[in-house]
Parts: C-alpha cells; structure tokens; sequence
C-alpha cells in the first residue's frame, strides 16, 4: 500500500506534529518508529528531514541527546499540522498513545538494586500515581539475582504487589 505523505517537507511537519504531542524528549529511534507510520517515508529520507529541523532550530538536542521541540518548532508544527493526511494523523495519534502510555508507566513503576557493604542488595520498588507516591519499599536481598529477579518481578506486575501488601495489613477489609 503507497504511503500518503508526498515530500520531504510533510516529513518534517510529521516530525513537528510527533514532537508536540510525545509527553518527554525522545530519542532519534523513538521519533524515527512513530514517523515511520506512513509507508512513503524512508529511514534517508527521515534522517535527512530531522537533521534539518535541528539545524533550524525547531528541534533541539537535550544534553542527553534527547530531541526536544522548541517554541519555534511548536508554531510552526500547528500551523501546518491540518496539511497532514487525516490517516497519517490518526495512524500517527494511536502510536503516540501508545508511547505516552509506556512513558507514563516508566516514571510510576521504578525499580533499582543497589549492592549493600556486607555483600548483600537492596532492591527498592517505588509506585507512583498523578498525586505522588504510593509506595516505596525497599527490601535487603541475598544475593544480585535475587535482587533483579524482584526487581522484573515488580517491574511487570507493581499493583498486584501492592494489592498483596495492603491485604497483608488490612484482611478485615478484603
């Protein structure tokens, strides 16, 4: 199926109309997947488009090289943004749900081991929600895989943990 975006300069108001709507700086891959929504857009063709936008100062590079759109890339992605195929747009608006969701979910659900003095880890497992934290628990563990093993553990599954441990403390009222 042909692709709708026709020219490199719908490229680069995609490119704008993505970085106004991801909810941090991404990275150049990050931005590359959600513009590589429209079969007519090759990697080249995206490279080249980017770069431009850097060099005219609508985006810039974070000091973690991160892109970042700026006031000026912010104006002139809105005023172009309708010229974008509906379908591009939608395509484009269900992959940037996508994302915004796993960003969100990265800064609530954290994660870290640390190595203890004696030899053991402490793995500590923070939740957070909109108003702040829920929970945040650390734990000494024997060993570093026992440590990691916990810390996946509740990477992938936070509020089962959390439900399990308000139970623990409240069962009257489960």
């Amino acid at each position: 199926m042909p692709g709708f975006i026709q020219d490199k300069l719908e490229i680069k108001f995609l490119i704008l109309y993505i970085a106004a709507r991801v909810e941090e700086p991404v990275p150049f891959d990050t931005i590359l997947d959600l513009t590589l929504c429209d079969d007519a857009i090759d990697y080249f063709d995206f490279s080249e488009c980017l770069a431009d936008l850097v060099r005219t100062e609508h985006l810039t590079l974070d000091q973690n090289g991160l892109y970042v759109l700026t006031d000026k890339g912010r104006r002139n992605g809105a005023a172009c943004e309708s010229s974008l195929p509906y379908s591009v747009r939608r395509r484009c608006d269900r992959n940037l749900a996508e994302w915004n969701r796993k960003l969100r979910r990265q800064r609530q659900v954290k994660a870290s081991v640390e190595p203890r003095p004696n030899g053991t880890y402490t793995a500590r497992f923070q939740l957070t929600d909109d108003k702040g934290g829920v929970m945040d628990l650390k734990l000494m563990m024997v060993d570093q895989a026992q440590a990691k093993a916990a810390a996946k553990r509740f990477q992938e599954s936070p509020e089962k943990l959390y439900g399990q441990i308000v139970r623990l403390f409240f069962p009257e009222n489960l």
